[in-house]
């Protein structure tokens, strides 16, 4: 019985303990990591809660351990800071607590030059500069009292433009531009739809192309050979056969066309044309006399 409630007793301290770290360690607290404590006294901690982290040039060098209320120094808030065992802070060191643009505060060390360093558990000088949005209201609340009045003005002008009866013209017109420029789009993607056929014929086009410069290649290249040939020709002594042909020919003609030349004569003379008549209708009348009496000058055949 002893046994088992000294196993109980065990099991419920365990649990917590675990309870204990397991809540620093949500917290950020690592137990098992050392680290030196300092305090910081603040008038307004601006949302600071435990476990917010302690950086130093924007690197996280340890947590809020705890804040309380300093009761023995009213108006004030003790802040418990847990640093890097590492971390030496020198003496006039600043803990400023920090606010985001979203309110959530952090503590910032500001370093202090020097060699002189802070011992542990002693106090730093707590600060609490303006945070983002004070800033921001600090800087912009001027310059925006001073637009302010300009503000009006600049409502009234644009109401002036906006109701202005050209603007509501132009932008008649601006529509009327637009559905010219649909409508002009929509005829263009129509011409563009003949363009594949454009092409096409251009594609069949080179093609007979290649085919007429194949051909003249074949035709240069055949010319070629028969400059060649013309070359290996004896041309001095065909061309002076020709003359000669040509002279004989011209001579021929000559004598055809004279008189003194007994083809001349046949040629030109017009009694033997007539000549040649006047035989060749004797010659018919004595044939057809010859059909009429053929026994006036075929004599009678004698049979012994």
């Amino acid at each position: 019985m002893k046994k088992k409630e000294l196993i109980i007793g065990a099991s419920v301290l365990l649990s917590l303990l675990i309870l204990f770290f397991g809540i620093d360690y949500l917290k950020g607290i690592n137990i098992f990591k050392s680290a030196n404590y300092y305090y910081a006294s603040y008038t307004n901690v601006a949302g600071l809660t435990q476990s917010a982290p302690v950086t130093l040039n924007g690197y996280k060098v340890g947590l809020v351990r705890e804040i309380n209320y300093e009761y023995d120094n009213p108006g004030h808030v003790l802040v418990e800071l847990s640093l890097d065992k590492q971390l030496k802070v020198p003496e006039g060191t600043k803990a400023a607590i920090i606010t985001d643009m979203l309110g959530t505060s952090s503590v910032e060390l500001r370093m202090a030059p020097g060699t002189n360093y802070c011992k542990v558990g002693s106090h730093l000088e707590g600060i609490t500069p303006g945070g983002m949005m004070d800033k921001l209201s600090n800087e912009l609340m001027p310059s925006i009292v001073s637009i302010a009045p300009h503000i009006d003005s600049l409502v009234m002008a644009l109401t002036a433009v906006t109701t202005d009866p050209a603007l509501l013209n132009a932008i008649r017109r601006l529509d009327v531009i637009m559905a010219n420029l649909e409508t002009s789009t929509n005829h263009l993607n129509k011409a563009m739809r003949g363009v594949p056929m454009l092409v096409n014929s251009a594609n069949g086009t080179m093609a007979n192309v290649k085919d007429v410069s194949a051909n003249l290649t074949q035709i240069s290249s055949a010319l070629a050979v028969l400059s060649d040939d013309l070359k290996d020709m004896p041309l001095d002594s065909t061309m002076r056969n020709i003359n000669r042909i040509t002279a004989n020919l011209d001579f021929a003609t000559a004598q055809l066309n004279s008189t003194n030349s007994t083809l001349g004569l046949l040629l030109n003379d017009s009694s033997l044309y007539y000549n040649i008549n006047n035989s060749a209708a004797h010659i018919d009348s004595i044939l057809i006399d010859l059909k009429k009496q053929p026994k006036r000058y075929i004599p009678p055949i004698k049979i012994f």
